[in-house]
């Protein structure tokens, strides 16, 4: 418990961040400093060690790189979870399951509705499937006790699940051409950080090694190379012994000494790159355009109405119950909040639609507006029940 407590607290804090890296981007893109916040997103950065050059924008390093690390973090809390946390059997895995999936579904479905005939428009459809743990956990974090601790670990278990089903999207939905090279060279190096796991090697350096040729293959593969921070994180033991025979958890030491630096920094500097939208350019007329109203219900309507309703239908099916002291505004009130998409959706959006844009940059303020209003909504539904 302490260490979930631990988790909370960090991702609460995380989330606080995260609205003030918000609010600073959108101040710098509207003010008179717009090109200066502009020009500091197309810094180039580059990397060459003999025939191997990388050469990306600061926007696309912080996408392409440091976001490896934020996967790589979701990656050990997911097999953390399956294999002894609040993922590791059926009975625990049913109620945040089922709704991870209508939280899916449903926000997807209503993209959709609006966008089907439009064929560039449908690749955004996974954009308001994403909840943003920290965002969420952030907001709950204001409520203090009136919100129990079994509702938290919900929404934790059921954005963990959410953020395997975003990873799986990426791999199938938001790969481009391949290499051969490159694909051959990614799979090498992940039978080489498997081998490294059957033989119980601890010594953490080795995987990171590993893991930086696979992340430099991935990317050059046409693969999406968050991928291989997910690749790398199942490989790395969880329980293991040391040369002197000592058991040691490589991937807790991991995920812990990572926690800080992805919470306080990696994604506060994603969210300050990602979240500048001149929303002064933007109209009315083009905000109730298709693909803004899409990720807007996707969000605010489709994210509560899936949650709760496949909660609701796995309860009365007995398949799950209610997390303890919880009652349905509870609920519904945390299912309201799976509609801050945020970090993940602006993720997938700069997947969905490489040219920012494309759309006027709608779909970004669309997923701020979305999880705006699923904040303020859910943050006031859990504050009207009265605490006992």
């Amino acid at each position: 418990m302490k260490a979930i407590e631990e988790f909370i607290k960090k991702e609460s804090a995380s989330g606080i961040l995260l609205i003030f890296a918000t609010i600073l981007a959108l101040a710098l893109s509207n003010s008179g400093m717009s090109s200066l916040y502009a020009s500091f997103l197309h810094i180039p950065v580059e990397i060459r060690v003999g025939a191997l050059h990388l050469n990306k924008t600061l926007y696309h390093w912080v996408n392409d790189g440091l976001m490896v690390i934020f996967f790589l973090l979701i990656g050990m809390e997911v097999k953390r979870e399956i294999l002894e946390g609040h993922l590791s059997s059926l009975g625990q895995v049913a109620l945040p399951g089922m709704a991870a999936i209508g939280g899916m579904v449903v926000p997807a479905a209503v993209y959709l509705l609006f966008n089907q005939n439009n064929p560039i428009a449908v690749g955004g459809w996974a954009i308001p499937t994403a909840t943003d743990i920290a965002f969420a956990l952030g907001i709950l974090s204001l409520l203090g006790n009136r919100v129990p601790v079994s509702l938290k670990i919900f929404l934790m278990a059921l954005a963990i699940i959410d953020d395997l089903g975003a990873i799986i999207i990426i791999a199938i939905f938001y790969t481009t051409e391949l290499s051969t090279l490159s694909i051959a060279i990614a799979i090498i190096s992940l039978a080489v950080l498997i081998t490294f796991n059957l033989f119980g090697v601890s010594k953490k350096a080795a995987y990171f090694i590993v893991g930086t040729i696979l992340w430099v293959s991935v990317l050059k593969s046409g693969v999406h190379a968050t991928l291989a921070g997910v690749a790398l994180a199942f490989t790395i033991p969880l329980n293991v012994k040391d040369e002197n025979k000592k058991p040691i958890s490589p991937l807790k030491e991991i995920e812990h000494n990572l926690h800080f630096w992805v919470a306080f920094f990696i994604l506060p500097l994603f969210a300050f790159v990602n979240a500048g939208v001149n929303i002064t350019e933007i109209s009315l007329s083009q905000m109730s355009g298709a693909v803004p109203t899409g990720i807007i219900l996707g969000l605010f309507i489709g994210k509560q109405v899936g949650v709760f309703g496949f909660s609701w239908l796995a309860i009365k099916l007995k398949l799950a119950k209610l997390p303890k002291d919880g009652n349905w505004v509870h609920l519904y009130g945390v299912s309201v909040l799976t509609g801050i998409g945020f970090t993940m959706s602006l993720f997938i959006a700069s997947l969905a639609f490489e040219d920012d844009s494309i759309f006027q940059y709608t779909d970004k303020l669309a997923i701020l507006a979305g999880s705006f209003m699923s904040g303020i909504v859910g943050y006031f539904v859990l504050k009207s029940v009265k605490n006992t």
